[in-house]
């Protein structure tokens, strides 16, 4: 097979050999692939392949067909178009089946560029908001970052649930696109402070805007850390979180068991698939890259700017 490979820092496509299906696995031949902060983390050498997998190839969400079965896998058949988030490219990964229903039920099939870059940001945001921070009905929720790939995802997931939605995204020209996707505002992260309370943060961007966080965070409201490219050291007033009974926490889902992993997805199975075959959640795709063009796609991801997400098409 041909992957994506870091080389001395660097992105290059190599050949490797084809994988084969473990016990419970399956085989996915890609047809798209989302690009992630954690593969430039790895990219970096900052954010370390999990045990057993290659470190050289980084990835984590890719939509395809199930190419082959592995000892015990019964759930899917060959041929089965299927989503998943795995390891990293080059590895059988945690499949679900894409959504679809009958015509006459309004539901729709992502193409592939969307189905590729669904899994990871949604299966992200919904942990984040509902798992991690118990967000409700009528709560406001503030999610930095509005524009990425999770931030997109949050927003549309926030909305759904009927939270209040205030979104920061430092590009203004990003900022009418944004409210399209559900977004009661979005705002410039100087005015934070002036758009609170809020009852959950999301935090995707990192450490400095912990202080402006705690300052627009209302009393019994939580924090959830789930991004640090800005930033991962900062210092926290502990007399405002504890004047506010407030809850800050971080999470990572690449740390996690297998077992804890399988939850999240069934999780994301449940309540986000359907939402997403009645048409009522999105994946905005910025940009799409050939195999050959990933170190492309990689640059074009750190530039910023961007809404949604990019993707690779093998």
């Amino acid at each position: 097979m041909r992957a994506a490979t870091v080389v001395d820092g660097e992105l290059e496509v190599r050949e490797h050999p084809d994988p084969e299906p473990g016990r419970d696995e399956v085989l996915v031949r890609v047809r798209a692939a989302g690009v992630n902060g954690a593969d430039i983390l790895q990219r970096k050498g900052a954010y370390p392949a999990p045990p057993g997998s290659p470190a050289d190839i980084p990835g984590l969400e890719l939509a395809g067909e199930v190419a082959a079965l592995g000892l015990g896998a019964s759930r899917f058949a060959e041929g089965d178009r299927v989503m998943a988030i795995a390891a990293c490219r080059g590895r059988p990964g945690r499949a679900r089946r894409r959504p679809r229903a009958p015509a006459h039920a309004g539901a729709r099939e992502p193409d592939w560029p969307e189905a590729g870059g669904l899994p990871e940001v949604f299966t992200t945001a919904h942990d984040a908001l509902f798992t991690q921070c118990d967000l409700r009905a009528y709560e406001r929720l503030l999610v930095h970052g509005g524009a990425g790939g999770v931030g997109t995802a949050a927003v549309q997931l926030g909305a759904a649930a009927g939270a209040r939605v205030t979104a920061t995204v430092r590009n203004a020209d990003l900022r009418d696109a944004v409210r399209e996707l559900g977004a009661a505002e979005a705002i410039d992260l100087e005015d934070v402070a002036s758009a609170g309370p809020f009852d959950v943060v999301l935090e995707l961007v990192g450490a400095p805007n912990i202080p402006a966080n705690l300052k627009a965070l209302d009393t019994g409201g939580r924090i959830v850390v789930i991004g640090v490219g800005a930033g991962f050291k900062a210092e926290v007033n502990l007399l405002a979180l504890m004047g506010k009974r407030a809850t800050l926490r971080a999470s990572t889902l690449r740390a996690r068991p297998l077992e804890e992993k399988a939850q999240t997805a069934r999780l994301m199975e449940r309540h986000v698939l359907p939402l997403v075959a009645a048409g009522a959640l999105k994946v905005p795709v910025a940009a799409t890259f050939a195999l050959d063009e990933a170190a492309a796609a990689y640059e074009r991801f750190t530039a910023g700017g961007k809404l949604g997400k990019i993707l690779i098409l093998p």
